[in-house]
């Protein structure tokens, strides 16, 4: 069911690498609620995934731009501006890369150079998107930036090694940034802790399968899905959520405010 929430808003979406990716169900979601938007990846990225299927369907012109350079992305804003005719209302950011975790370095055997990318990828591409936004004026009056991240910038899990790195500087970029842009136009930028979810990238952490049936079931709501998370980031595009920024909002259905669950007690003691 469309509200048409984002009727008349023009956005850029970064990201979707395939259908199983978060971006992918944001830009869906927009779509169907009356956005505008460009689609935005890496190059590398657009070639491993399927983003064109997804251009087509949303009706959206691709802008290829590496979020680490500063130079791609004023292409990106300026294009898209252009495209769309207009200044952007809001942004997704949904980048994250490391080749520690990929290589299965453990967090006491890290590459330095890796650790940077991962830092620089994953987290500082969204200060170089803010700044770069902000000194072409490419953000619209109140526009919304959201960047997602997850919970293993409060807490340490297993395999996530220089992530959870990412995540934290993310988040606090997320809150640095919003003060500034929230004084100088009343920019809105937030961060959206995510549940474990079956994307490419997080089914690639070792372990996943069995994190994940942990938080489901540490979790009263259960796991929140792709689909859930771009119907919750739909309503901090919009004029919902005029006066929300600078934070980084839990959708997780509950698993960062639980101790312990029933459901763990009782396995728990099926063990013992």
């Amino acid at each position: 069911m469309s509200f048409g929430l984002l009727n008349g808003k023009r956005g850029i979406i970064s990201g979707a690498l395939d259908e199983a990716s978060i971006a992918w169900k944001v830009a869906l979601k927009a779509h169907e609620e009356g956005a505008r938007f460009t689609l935005t990846n890496a190059p590398i990225a657009m070639r491993m995934g399927a983003i064109k299927n997804l251009a087509e369907q949303c009706g959206a012109e691709i802008i290829p731009a590496d979020a680490t350079e500063v130079g791609e992305l004023e292409k990106l804003f300026t294009q898209s501006q252009e495209v769309l005719g207009g200044p952007i209302d809001f942004v997704l950011h949904s980048i994250g890369m490391s080749t520690n975790i990929r290589k299965n370095r453990e967090y006491g055997d890290l590459n330095y150079e890796w650790y940077l990318k991962a830092l620089d990828v994953s987290a500082l591409s969204l200060h170089k998107m803010l700044q770069t936004a902000e000194k072409l004026d490419a953000i619209a009056e109140g526009g919304s930036v959201v960047a997602l991240s997850y919970i293993a910038a409060q807490r340490s899990f297993p395999d996530y090694t220089d992530m959870a790195q990412a995540k934290a500087m993310l988040e606090s970029i997320a809150r640095s940034y919003g003060y500034r842009y929230g004084k100088k136009k009343g920019v809105r930028v937030n961060t959206v802790s995510q549940s474990p979810t079956r994307t490419t990238a997080g089914t690639g952490i070792s372990g996943f399968d069995a994190f994940f049936e942990y938080a489901n079931r540490m979790s009263p709501l259960g796991n929140a899905t792709a689909e859930e998370c771009a119907d919750y980031v739909v309503t901090l595009f919009s004029d919902l959520t005029k006066k929300v920024t600078m934070q980084n909002l839990y959708h997780d259905g509950g698993f960062s405010s639980v101790g312990i669950s029933a459901e763990i007690v009782e396995l728990l003691e099926k063990k013992g």
